[in-house]
């Protein structure tokens, strides 16, 4: 077990051999979410607590994770107790979850639909968190439906190139898009990570945000400031 800087908060977080790290997806949804003071946050596939932690930056009312694994909950707990924070952590598909309402949902969700099963890795903590066979984006959508409260948000990280199936899944299950933010790997190429903010509700203005570059660290201020 090693222990790393939480990019953009004043945390350390550990992280465990052979289960899934926090990367530059999990830094760009953690600093692109917001949550105000008396909200309740859950977390979809918490792994080792990281968004958690970007979530505590705000001061919420409560907070809780959910993960498949207890191995993998036991890592978040370590790092929820290093830094003197309280959250649920509770073994479970979302599927499945029947807890309450939430203000605020945040998942950086399993990015790959891998049909020959021989292609999914064989690491359990890895397959989970990266193939869209242990949650799809249908289920995820639709779960999200089932736990949010009719003014919460919903913050996604997703692979740029499915933003037209993303949006079109978030209007089948009643969200549309508010806000929306590319994140590209340098000026000039392609979009690599696309950050969503969904809510309930008709047709209304969407905010495109400026776009983040992972090769320029400046350029991550403008993930900050704004509900």
């Amino acid at each position: 077990m090693k222990l790393d800087y939480l990019n953009g908060t004043e945390y350390s977080i550990y992280q465990e051999e052979g289960m899934y790290h926090c990367n530059s997806d999990t830094e760009l949804l953690g600093r692109f979410m917001r949550i105000k003071s008396k909200e309740s946050l859950l977390d979809i596939g918490t792994n080792n607590g990281a968004l958690l932690l970007y979530g505590a930056r705000f001061n919420p009312q409560s907070m809780t994770g959910i993960d498949l694994y207890p191995e993998v909950l036991q890592v978040a707990r370590k790092n929820l107790d290093m830094h003197h924070l309280q959250a649920e952590l509770i073994e479970t598909r979302v599927q499945d979850y029947k807890g309450a309402l939430f203000n605020v949902i945040v998942c950086n969700p399993p990015y790959f639909s891998t049909p020959k099963k021989d292609l999914v890795s064989t690491n359990p903590y890895i397959a989970a968190a990266r193939h869209e066979e242990f949650l799809s984006l249908g289920d995820l959508f639709s779960s999200v439906r089932r736990l949010l409260k009719s003014n919460g948000r919903f913050y996604l990280v997703h692979r740029a190139s499915q933003i037209n199936r993303i949006m079109q899944t978030a209007f089948e299950n009643g969200f549309i898009t508010r806000i929306l933010q590319i994140a590209y790997e340098t000026e000039g190429g392609k979009g690599k990570s696309a950050l969503f903010c969904f809510q309930y509700g008709n047709a209304s203005e969407m905010i495109v945000k400026p776009p983040v570059y992972l090769d320029d660290r400046d350029s991550f201020d403008r993930l900050e400031g704004m509900v």
